[in-house]
């Protein structure tokens, strides 16, 4: 998908524990530490951007020490609500991949110097809408047995053209795995990302299937009398 707004080269970052931002998804966000109240006065101020990326492994808790991931997502504010207290909430909305490729200051606040990573296609359009079908097959069909995946979810990425937008708003919202939803934010070709996403969901369906034949008429409650 084409980004419209131009993004700066420069880019505060806020690193998040267990927490993966695709494009195009919407993040509520809670600031309150003087680092990023610091951050979001600048940013406020002039283009209303930042990069949320998730810690490493090895970053330990979240906050401004913690590692951030190479790969992330920039995003720009569309809402932000300044609180009595200092805080402040906001609402985050994704714009692209980036890479960042040098962190240029860590004090007040991280900043680092990106690189955009727009997705690329990979295969025909044809092949991307069938992978695009399949993705909302699966979805379906682990929800039908049982998958906890609301309804209206659902139905919202039924209405959504682009291939790229709907793995990455479906990768966002239902993937429970942080390391599986890295690999898909780090995978830039559209239809390795649909496929990657695909083979995890049928993986789950398998579970289900077999949770359910094992279980046979047992109540979830009760499952352990089997």
């Amino acid at each position: 998908m084409t980004v419209e707004l131009e993004i700066p080269k420069n880019l505060p970052v806020m690193t998040l524990p267990e927490t993966v931002f695709f494009p195009q998804a919407m993040l509520p966000l809670n600031i309150f530490e003087d680092c990023y109240t610091h951050m979001l006065k600048d940013v406020l101020s002039n283009h209303r951007m930042f990069a949320v990326s998730a810690a490493t492994p090895s970053g330990g808790p979240g906050g401004s020490l913690a590692i951030p991931q190479r790969i992330a997502t920039a995003g720009i504010i569309r809402a932000c609500r300044k609180n009595e207290d200092g805080t402040a909430n906001l609402v985050l909305q994704g714009l692209c991949r980036i890479q960042c490729t040098q962190i240029l200051r860590a004090s007040p606040y991280r900043s680092a110097e990106i690189e955009l990573l727009p997705s690329i296609p990979g295969k025909s359009i044809e092949t991307l809408l069938r992978l695009k079908g399949r993705l909302l097959g699966c979805i379906a069909v682990k929800r039908r047995l049982g998958g906890m995946i609301p309804n209206e979810v659902l139905a919202f990425l039924k209405t959504i053209e682009e291939p790229d937008v709907v793995v990455d708003l479906a990768a966002f919202a239902l993937c429970e795995d942080h390391g599986l939803k890295q690999r898909l934010l780090e995978t830039v070709d559209t239809s390795e990302r649909l496929a990657l996403f695909i083979a995890s969901l049928r993986s789950d369906i398998d579970d289900l299937r077999l949770r359910r034949k094992l279980q046979g008429r047992v109540d979830d409650d009760d499952v352990w009398m089997n």
